[in-house]
């Protein structure tokens, strides 16, 4: 096999650029092994070096059914890399085996794919090509019993791929194009609204704490008596709740009305929001 051969095999295999092939297989006296793995430690020094920069661009990828449906953040720095396609191919397949790991990353970062190499390789080996930091984000899978899950991208990238994705697990013993209608609408709702919870008591202590914190921080500032504070800081806090839990918001497509209100007027039988989840890019 002459050198030029060579140095074609090598690119296939690796992906690396012709120089860097090249430049491998002379320091491997034209040892084709050697030479994949002289350039596999070049890839992960050319990726250590990238780690410590931002990376907020990137896909949310969708993968799974009704029964059971995960998505993957996958960053990298700009949005040229998240619409090429040895990245897009590289997400989808990762969206596949997130799916049947259940969003567990540890797992996820060991699992092999097609190639035969393991994802974190595989990942370090895209970013030595690509030349960008990319870094797996947030994972979420639901898969709840006797249950149904409905799903909405928003600015779609590429088929499963988007900038923003909603999913969410409805249980209901009626199966119908009403049901599948409003589980659609819930998860346009959600990527519009971005409620904290189902409801007021699933916010988390933590956010509410923090914004009583600034409520009475904003009152100290107001000249107003304690009685007074108390009251509009109840009120306040109220509201921040109800507007922030997924069944006291207005609903989108009929603001009038509260989700709750959609809700009992489908008179659909034992309807219940079980979970959603909503991930962006950037946020």
């Amino acid at each position: 096999m002459s050198d030029l051969e060579k140095i074609k095999q090598l690119r296939v295999s690796t992906g690396a650029g012709f120089k860097d092939c090249s430049s491998a297989l002379k320091e491997s006296d034209g040892d084709l092994d050697k030479a994949v793995e002289i350039l596999r430690v070049k890839g992960i020094s050319k990726a250590s070096k990238k780690m410590s920069r931002i990376a907020n661009e990137g896909v949310v990828a969708l993968s799974g059914d009704k029964q059971k449906i995960s998505i993957i953040e996958v960053n990298c720095e700009t949005d040229f890399v998240a619409k090429n396609s040895d990245f897009i191919n590289f997400v989808k397949e990762l969206s596949e085996i997130n799916n049947s790991v259940n969003s567990n990353l540890e797992k996820l970062k060991t699992s092999l794919m097609k190639n035969k190499k393991n994802v974190s390789d595989n990942l370090v080996d895209m970013i030595a090509k690509i030349g960008e930091k990319i870094t797996l984000g947030r994972a979420r899978t639901l898969n709840n019993e006797n249950s149904t899950n409905y799903s909405y991208l928003h600015t779609v990238v590429k088929d499963n791929l988007s900038k923003l994705v909603v999913i969410a697990s409805i249980s209901s013993s009626e199966k119908s194009e009403k049901l599948d209608l409003f589980g659609k609408q819930l998860c346009m709702h959600i990527a519009a609204s971005n409620p904290l919870s189902v409801d007021i008591n699933g916010i988390s202590k933590d956010i509410v704490d923090k914004e009583q914190e600034l409520i009475t921080e904003e009152l100290k500032n107001s000249w107003k008596n304690e009685d007074i504070a108390k009251k509009i800081s109840f009120g306040k806090m109220n509201k921040f709740k109800e507007e922030n839990s997924l069944m006291t918001q207005q609903w989108v497509m009929e603001p009038k009305k509260k989700v709750q209100d959609i809700i009992s007027e489908l008179a659909i039988k034992d309807l219940k929001i079980n979970e959603f989840y909503r991930l962006k890019i950037g946020d």
